[in-house]
């Protein structure tokens, strides 16, 4: 029995050696056949990737120096058709500079050894120094506001300033400031460090809003001004205009803020934080010391096309791109369109656009510097305390007349405009208000004599609009009796105050006068 099962073993294994040699080569044979197949077979082409072949090109005119930062650029016209305003970087020579070698207290950092600030001017100022309007700019404004016979170009809020508009030429004189930690003529990590010759980079001290306003401050005593007739901003300049009305009562006699806060949002600071992070990936950007190099262009980039997304609404998306697919020349198939890895909407080619336009314009460590300052504002009574910095009293002075009434010391016309100013035109408080609103009410209590203007829009995202009915309510809580208060319908988001002239236009000037 075993000699047969010995033998039955052995005619398996022949078998089984049979079976697979047999399956070997019949996969070897299909293997050569499908190799002469493939070889006769036309290979696909490697795709192309135009949106990642566009920065490696950047990238290489940027190593060749062939052309300068701000024509290396060359968006298609067609991607910025909108209501934009116009961004440019302005020409040094259009600005002037206030220099100081006196030192700059900071919140966060000794004092900064002496600084620049950049500003610009518009309408003329009267005799007793006593209409001048300190206009604040957002994250990344220069100090050009409007044109200048220095600068004839359009400025950022061109149609807000001038002769009978908003920001009345005739009657007041306007200053607009490049905040500290800016690009364009103020003092930040691009300027050169008086102890090393070198630029800051990243050893230039991390500032606040009130350093940005403190310094304005030293502008104006080196102009001889002691008092305002009214502070005004939009987006991180209302903040800006509450801190200075926060710091100075005495000297702001009227504060406006349109799309800001009193203190940042999680939501803002998460936006903001994105935006750091993936410029801070770029890595051209080497931890801030770039300036003999390559600047962090990709990253910024994708920081502006981020950012972008924050300042207009869905709405709006929806209204002027839809789902509409960029054109395209036709390639004579009936097949459907294969959609593209690159920027295929319309939307995302507005997007490319915005960021490519924004690139090489503006400094990437001031947009890192200036966007943690808006992050770290917060006027509550618990963070002021962490900062040691006691809030002065309220004004003890009136408010100040329009020009045109301070002119006619006997008209009548002057208890009827102190009348309008104590009849406030905001909602009461909540019954029921959050923890933290008492807090921002104690904070806000220097302004409780200070008429003051907030103006917010319901589609905006990043100062959602609660946060603008936040700081009226905080105000009315602090005492304040003077608080004029709106809010904006439209599709613009956050982008309004630039773009709404009639509405936004017409807030400033109803409350200026």
């Amino acid at each position: 029995m075993s000699g047969l099962a010995s033998r039955l073993s052995k005619v398996a294994k022949r078998h089984l050696t049979t079976s697979r040699t047999t399956v070997q080569d019949t996969a070897r044979s299909s293997a050569r056949s499908l190799a002469v197949h493939a070889s006769s077979a036309p290979r696909p082409e490697r795709p192309s990737f135009p949106c990642v072949e566009a920065h490696a090109a950047r990238e290489s005119r940027l190593r060749s120096a062939v052309c300068s930062a701000t024509s290396l650029t060359s968006p298609t016209p067609s991607s910025s058709t909108g209501p934009e305003p116009p961004y440019a970087r302005p020409n040094p020579t259009s600005y002037k500079i206030y220099h100081s070698d006196q030192s700059l207290p900071l919140t966060y950092a000794p004092p900064l050894p002496s600084f620049d600030v950049a500003y610009e001017t518009w309408g003329t100022l009267s005799p007793a120094k006593d209409n001048v309007i300190l206009l604040h700019t957002g994250l990344s404004a220069s100090s050009h506001a409007a044109s200048t016979e220095l600068n004839p170009s359009e400025g950022w809020w061109e149609k807000f300033i001038g002769p009978g508009r908003a920001l009345d030429t005739n009657q007041f004189f306007i200053i607009c400031t490049n905040v500290l930690g800016g690009c364009y003529g103020s003092t930040g990590p691009s300027s050169i460090d008086p102890a090393t010759n070198q630029p800051y980079a990243t050893r230039f001290p991390v500032v606040s809003i009130f350093d940005m306003v403190r310094a304005q401050f030293r502008l104006l005593d080196h102009l001889g001004i002691d008092k305002l007739y009214a502070s005004v901003g939009s987006s991180m300049g209302a903040m800006q205009s509450l801190a200075a009305g926060w710091m100075f009562p005495e000297r702001v006699g009227k504060v406006v803020s349109i799309s800001g806060t009193a203190r940042s949002s999680p939501s803002a600071i998460a936006m903001r934080f994105a935006q750091r992070s993936v410029l801070m990936a770029d890595p051209n950007w080497n931890n801030g010391f770039y300036y003999d190099g390559l600047p962090p262009h990709t990253g910024m980039k994708l920081a502006r096309q981020i950012a972008t997304i924050t300042y207009r609404s869905g709405p709006e998306w929806d209204q002027r791109f839809g789902r509409k697919l960029r054109e395209q020349p036709e390639d004579g198939r009936n097949s459907p369109r294969a959609p593209a890895l690159c920027p295929d909407f319309q939307i995302e080619t507005y997007l490319d656009y915005q960021g490519e336009s924004f690139c090489l314009k503006y400094d990437a460590n001031s947009l890192i510097y200036i966007s943690k300052a808006m992050d770290v504002f917060d006027l509550t009574s618990s963070a002021l305390a962490e900062l040691h910095l006691t809030p002065p009293a309220p004004r003890s002075t009136p408010p100040p007349l329009p020009p045109s009434l301070a002119s006619q010391p006997s008209s009548p016309k002057h208890d009827y405009y102190h009348s309008m100013l104590s009849h406030s035109k905001s909602h009461p408080p909540p019954p029921n208000p959050p923890a933290h609103l008492p807090e921002l009410a104690e904070g806000l209590r220097p302004l409780a004599n200070t008429p003051t203007l907030v103006l917010g829009v319901q589609s905006d995202i990043l100062f959602p609009v609660e946060q603008q009915r936040e700081v009226a309510d905080a105000l009315r809580m602090a005492g304040n009796p003077m608080v004029s208060y709106y809010e904006l319908g439209g599709v613009w988001g956050h982008d309004t105050f630039l773009l709404d002239v009639q509405n936004v236009g017409g807030a400033i000037r109803g409350f200026l006068y």
